[in-house]
């Protein structure tokens, strides 16, 4: 079936081998995870794979965003997604994320050591923490912790973003942060994570959503919503998908797709045509900086 949409550059995706490399979050016994049974994600996911998932949409490039590899070695995944894009048709991926941890006293030195790929744009290191340990990803506050942030000043002079990863309790802090570094441009992941639907929490998601908007320096992807609302559907992601426009504005957000994670809960396709779907009224320019333009700029694709 032929797309409507516009040409797409996905700036959130995934790539894995697991014979070729080791992951521990998808290594046996697998962790119990919040977003649910992920044993599906076993598999190799590579550009190949994502083509093949994104058939009948013109998917032009991507952004490849820390997949969980094996910590020992801060380099191996910036190498071998070089390689990987090497080998590529399409050059895919176009663009890394990479993780660092900045808390690390050689967080300087392994940045300027990934710096030696073409590809590299920025760094991702999750900061997700939640009132409910289950939904937690790391075991302390790095927003306020002194040596993260002197690893983190290192950024800004390499010309690196931060893909920041938290949930709404977080806001408010991260604003701040963002504020306090208005040299580094910072990209919030999946829309900030919703992940609580009770009314005090979703007004305090509408609220941080607003506070990073305030952040010249902070745009937003919009993505991963299927992690929280497993039988999502355009009636129920829309409002968030919504207000997030409504408060960063057109030319500060992005659609992305979180695959293959978000497989679990979608196929590709009608994942990009439901946010068609939630956007069918805006201007054709309007599509276009959400689905393409605004990643290339970002990401510097």
């Amino acid at each position: 079936m032929p797309s409507n949409l516009p040409p797409i550059v996905d700036p959130h995706v995934h790539f894995w081998d697991l014979a070729a490399n080791r992951y521990p979050w998808l290594t046996p016994p697998l962790p119990s995870l919040f977003i649910g049974d992920h044993a599906a994600l076993c598999r190799n996911f590579g550009p190949g794979d994502l083509r093949r998932a994104a058939e009948g949409l013109d998917l032009r490039k991507v952004v490849h965003v820390d997949g969980g590899m094996d910590r020992s070695d801060p380099l191996a995944e910036t190498q071998w997604l070089g390689a990987l894009a090497d080998r590529d048709p399409a050059g895919m991926p176009q663009a890394i994320v990479a993780y660092v941890d900045l808390a690390a006293p050689d967080a300087a030195k392994t940045l300027a050591a990934l710096a030696a790929s073409a590809r590299l744009r920025g760094v991702r290191q999750i900061l997700n923490r939640h009132p409910d340990p289950r939904f937690n990803y790391v075991g302390i506050d790095y927003l306020d912790d002194p040596g993260w942030r002197e690893g983190f000043a290192a950024l800004a002079p390499a010309r690196l973003s931060f893909d920041l990863q938290i949930y709404p309790s977080q806001m408010a802090a991260a604003a701040a942060f963002a504020r306090r570094n208005r040299a580094t441009q910072f990209l919030l992941n999946h829309a900030g994570m919703p992940a609580d639907r009770d009314a005090e929490s979703l007004a305090m998601w509408e609220r941080g959503i607003r506070a990073l908007a305030a952040c010249p320096n902070v745009a937003v992807k919009i993505s991963g919503l299927g992690m929280i609302d497993h039988r999502w559907t355009v009636g129920s992601i829309r409002p968030f998908v919504r207000h997030t426009l409504d408060a960063f504005g057109i030319e500060r957000c992005m659609f992305a797709s979180n695959f293959p994670v978000d497989s679990l809960y979608s196929d590709y396709a009608t994942l990009w045509r439901a946010y068609g779907d939630i956007v069918a009224d805006l201007s054709d320019a309007a599509k276009i900086a959400l689905f393409s333009a605004n990643a290339e700029r970002f990401y510097r694709i």
